[in-house]
């Protein structure tokens, strides 16, 4: 039983993982230790980064039916005086910036996703009690457990592993590295009702000294409810229909008359793994960093952490780059998962005090900084929310093009550089996704049209001639595919023009694609299958961006590519 990537864990990062290794035609075992899916809701918070990574999975269709857009936050004192509300508008990359989701609904459709591949299995009752890395190979022991109860054991191997087993990962464990943060003491008991009893959309979020709550709505007309158990209340109460009635007495006007689905207490953890790899044994999502609800990033790190390693892993296995490529998942996945579970445990800290004077003080810092119409935006619009920005990893600097590293601020000899509006580096960042029209589509999704893999699109020009025919032949080991971007009025006689150079051009419907260039001050962009910016150039510089990242990523040498991975690419790079 040998795999090119095994997955333990099939929860939500490692079915999306194996979504995407399955789209990029790897061959994938995932293992689980229970007989089926955890059933019993978690996350409720999905944002527009997943959304678009479903995309790229090919389950949009599948998902959003268990999905709310445009999901609301507010933070609430004891009064009911609103503190934050939380409404972020636009869709940068294509999709609602917050949706409210049942999480179970949503794992149980990435797991039926996995019907689709030949090359991917899920097999249950299966425990990893045991993995080592051989150095050309993983070992894994498996303990099986039959449908007539008995055990047995059995040995797979793998090109590499990867741990999704939560917070408790023995995949970490058996990795030997420290698990650092804080796991503070207090604990919250989670109630889940069908058939909403208030029926009032979006999400509160109760910063009351009397007892600190949430008060959720979600899809399917359930509705969520957390609240603060002090130290003296011992877990087992939230058996007791009583003490449940007493938490939700000033929430529900009947509390025997509820449909409950479940309830439970968990406890808040900040944690974040010392490495993510080691050889060919990594780890991802909750096993890798652990994070406080508040700010509903759990699920959703886990999910940048699968579309980061998926891409990594995939071309590895191709033939496309060596190992050094799979150390920029920990180097690039690292700051942005430990900023998230700093916010997260600030924005807990806001919301658990208990002492009415401390409450009382922060109030009134509130109170003062909601009489500011620019910090009300800044929270409205979710500007806090740190964006994953990648300084180091698979990235070229846009004006020095040395890779591997860059700085935020640019500097540029070139005038244009110079005048740019943003002064800010946009490599290393998440690029746009607007609507755009193609001669075969019309107001589609862009990442629909460009597929799923490496993209070199050019603004105004023909991209393939801004290489030799070398260059263009590193291009095609990549697997890239040549856009060109152009003004919806532009696109009929690009057709004609590019006719033949296998060039995909694309009409910019609305200005976003030119704003974004004019901003930039660049003609050339290099998207990574993760639909980050790898590298941006002037045009008369592309092959220079190119040659640089091309050591960024550890790339091999042109026709070395193994097995059927060669005609595997062809396909990404003109598939939609």
């Amino acid at each position: 039983m040998h795999s090119e990537v095994m997955i333990v864990g099939a929860g939500p990062v490692g079915l999306a993982l194996a979504n995407l290794l399955g789209r990029y035609s790897r061959d994938v075992t995932l293992l689980e230790s229970r007989s089926r899916l955890i059933d019993y809701p978690r996350g409720v918070g999905l944002d527009d980064e997943s959304m678009r990574s479903i995309q790229t999975m090919g389950l949009v269709e599948q998902v959003e039916p268990y999905t709310i857009p445009h999901h609301v936050m507010r933070l609430v004192n004891g009064r009911g005086e609103t503190m934050v509300t939380n409404a972020p508008q636009g869709e940068p990359f294509g999709w609602p910036r917050k949706f409210g989701f049942i999480q179970p609904l949503v794992d149980q459709q990435l797991h039926e996703g996995l019907e689709r591949f030949g090359n991917v299995r899920v097999l249950f009752d299966h425990t990893v009690t045991r993995s080592v890395d051989r150095g050309e190979h993983v070992e894994v022991t498996a303990t099986v457990t039959e449908p007539d109860g008995s055990t047995r054991e059995q040995v797979f191997t793998a090109d590499y592993l990867v741990g999704c087993e939560g917070g408790s990962s023995p995949t970490r464990k058996r990795m030997d590295v420290d698990f650092v943060g804080e796991s503070p003491s207090t604990r919250w008991v989670v109630i889940d009702v069908n058939n909403d009893p208030l029926g009032a959309p979006n999400v509160y979020l109760g910063a009351d000294p009397a007892r600190p709550y949430v008060s959720i709505g979600l899809p399917h007309g359930i509705r969520r409810w957390e609240f603060m158990l002090f130290d003296d209340e011992p877990s087992e109460r939230v058996e007791d229909d009583a003490f449940v009635a007493a938490l939700l007495a000033d929430h529900v006007p009947d509390s025997s008359t509820l449909d409950v689905i479940r309830r439970r207490v968990f406890t808040h953890h900040g944690r974040i793994a010392s490495s993510f790899r080691q050889g060919r044994i990594l780890i991802a999502g909750d096993a890798a960093h652990l994070m406080p609800v508040w700010m509903g990033q759990g699920w959703n790190s886990g999910m940048r952490d699968a579309t980061n390693l998926a891409w990594k892993l995939a071309s590895v296995l191709a033939g496309q780059a060596d190992e050094s490529l799979l150390d920029t998942y920990d180097v690039e996945r690292r700051d942005h998962a430990k900023a998230m579970i700093d916010l997260s445990m600030t924005f807990g800290s806001v919301i658990k005090p208990t002492n009415r004077a401390v409450c009382a003080v922060r109030d009134t810092v509130s109170r003062a900084m909601n009489l500011s119409p620019k910090v009300k935006a800044y929270f409205a619009d979710m500007r806090f929310k740190p964006m994953p920005f990648y300084a180091k990893g698979v990235v070229v600097s846009p004006d020095s093009l040395l890779p591997g590293e860059q700085e935020r601020r640019r500097t540029s000899r070139f005038m244009t550089v110079r005048n740019a509006v943003d002064k800010q580096t946009p490599v290393g960042k998440q690029f746009i996704q607007p609507r755009v029209n193609t001669h075969e589509h019309t107001g589609v999704r862009l990442d629909d049209v460009i597929g799923p893999w490496w993209t070199v699109a050019a603004w105004g020009n023909d991209p393939a001639r801004l290489f030799t025919p070398e260059e263009r032949r590193q291009l095609e080991h990549m697997g890239a595919r040549f856009v060109s971007f152009m003004s919806e009025s532009q696109r009929p006689w690009a057709e004609r023009e590019y006719a033949g150079s296998g060039t995909l051009v694309v009409g910019d419907t609305d200005g976003s694609l030119k704003g974004w260039f004019d901003r930039s001050a660049m003609g050339v962009v290099f998207l990574r299958p993760d639909r980050f910016v790898a590298a941006a150039c002037l045009a008369q510089e592309s092959g220079r961006a190119l040659a640089a990242l091309r050591v960024a990523m550890g790339a091999t040498s042109v026709g070395s590519l193994q097995g059927p991975a060669a005609d595997d690419f062809a396909q990404l790079a003109v598939s939609a």
